[in-house]
């Protein structure tokens, strides 16, 4: 076994497959970026709001009013020099630090890919994707390598196979498998989808998608590995990608994971992605087949970035399943929810009313919640307790910079999840004033009444 694991870890492979996933990587995230521009994301979601909800222990991350812009901008120009391998190892990592920083200035934007863009760019900073069919290379001849260590693509590889996984360990619960939840939610309203569409109402249709659904994110890995089922599981790839871009407003998603697949190919193909490309900028793919290995400059970076990377994908392994440490119904609380691969897995309603007392005179007012947020704010704030936590809070410690004394603040919330009747779901006699913020389990959240 540990020889096995030794031999592993000296083979090398060709270079092409990850210089092809580093270009259509820049490429994709440009687009992206040029995307969330052009429909005025940045100003509607980060310049206009008057207050951010924060992640904890991420308070200091602040929007930077309009200046945000040049943040895009300066993510855009990194995509385009990691496309082309152009001073690749700083702008990695200049876009992976501030399209986290991004992603962090606001929680309301939270989704899945994002975060996967995130691990993704912290990931590829300690792989040489520039090795090959890169400015860097081309340059720097000492830089070009044809073959570069196995387990740098598998690396990759590997971190897909946990995200769709446990995306699939994630549909084992009773609403996907035996209720089709919230399938049977969403897909009626589908009806206008070309040929599909008149399919849509039906039952067996909701249980089709949930259960193929699960198989196909608990196996597909399985058979991307496997050379024979390989083109097969890609062509699966496409449609399922397709199919979900066609039936839910999923952004970038779907190209992003049908683009990450393409590492799992062998390099006859990627060779291929690089001459199509070699057309277009007038540079030989030929040129970087230079028979040479690539070998990290000291032993010890070596041991350091292999020590990274072990204990980045522990932390992928074990991160996701700390939900397990908190009582309730996951859906429900959200304790644990995020950053743990759970996609489209629940429909949630709700409605919060915020009542300002003051706990000497006994005077009250409730709270317009439209004078504080945006309309897409208050719909994620109605339905998550750490949002109505850190809300409530800043109304109080506002209404007192007002000069309000004595402030409590109590909230009446109710929530409805995956069709079920609305629910009361903070308790109403908490004062949110008197709460901490911090990881501990939510006490003042009621249990779900099923």
């Amino acid at each position: 076994m540990k020889n096995s694991l030794i031999k592993y870890y000296k083979s090398n492979t060709e270079a092409a497959p990850l210089a092809a996933f580093r270009i259509l990587f820049g490429i994709l995230m440009l687009i992206s970026t040029i995307r969330f521009w052009y429909h005025g994301w940045i100003e509607k979601l980060y310049i206009n709001p008057i207050f951010h909800f924060k992640y904890y222990g991420f308070d200091f991350i602040k929007v930077p009013g309009t200046y945000t812009y040049l943040l895009f901008i300066a993510v855009a120009i990194c995509c385009v020099f990691i496309s082309l391998g152009y001073m690749y190892r700083i702008s990695m990592t200049l876009f992976f630090v501030l399209f986290t920083y991004i992603e962090l200035m606001d929680k309301t934007t939270y989704l899945n890919h994002y975060y996967f863009v995130s691990v993704l760019s912290f990931l590829l900073i300690f792989l040489p994707a520039n090795a090959y069919f890169s400015l860097d290379a081309k340059r720097n001849p000492s830089l070009s390598f044809q073959y570069i260590p196995r387990w740098t693509g598998d690396s990759i590889k590997f971190l897909l196979f946990i995200v769709y996984f446990y995306a699939g360990l994630a549909k084992l619960n009773k609403d996907w498998l035996l209720e089709a939840l919230p399938l049977k939610i969403w897909l009626p309203s589908k009806f206008s989808v070309p040929i599909l569409g008149d399919y849509m109402h039906y039952e067996w249709v909701h249980y089709l998608f949930s259960w193929s659904g699960a198989i196909y994110d608990l196996t597909i890995v399985f058979f991307l590995i496997y050379k024979r089922t390989r083109p097969y599981a890609f062509i699966l790839v496409v449609i399922f990608h397709v199919l979900t871009r066609v039936l839910f407003d999923i952004g970038m998603f779907p190209y992003i994971m049908i683009m990450a697949t393409l590492i799992f190919f062998d390099a006859t193909i990627h060779k291929k992605i690089l001459k199509y490309i070699s057309v277009i900028i007038g540079t030989k793919v030929s040129l970087f087949d230079n028979q040479r290995t690539f070998k990290f400059s000291k032993p010890v970076i070596e041991k350091i970035t292999v020590g990274i990377i072990c204990l980045f994908m522990l932390f992928q392994i074990i991160f996701p399943f700390r939900h397990l440490s908190y009582p309730g119904n996951l859906y429900w609380t959200e304790q644990g929810y995020r950053f743990s691969w759970r996609v489209m897995l629940m429909e949630k309603t709700g409605y919060a009313q915020f009542k300002i007392v003051d706990s000497k005179t006994g005077k009250r007012f409730y709270v317009d919640n439209r004078d504080f947020l945006s309309s897409f704010q208050e719909k994620q704030m109605s339905t998550q307790a750490d949002f109505i936590l850190e809300y409530g809070q800043y109304l109080g410690n506002h209404f007192t910079s007002q000069g309000h004394e004595n402030i409590q603040v109590f909230v009446e919330s109710f929530v409805s999840l995956n069709g079920r009747g609305s629910t009361e779901f903070i308790n109403p006699e908490t004062d949110l004033m008197s709460l901490n913020v911090n990881l501990k389990h939510k006490t003042w959240i009621l249990p779900l009444d099923e």
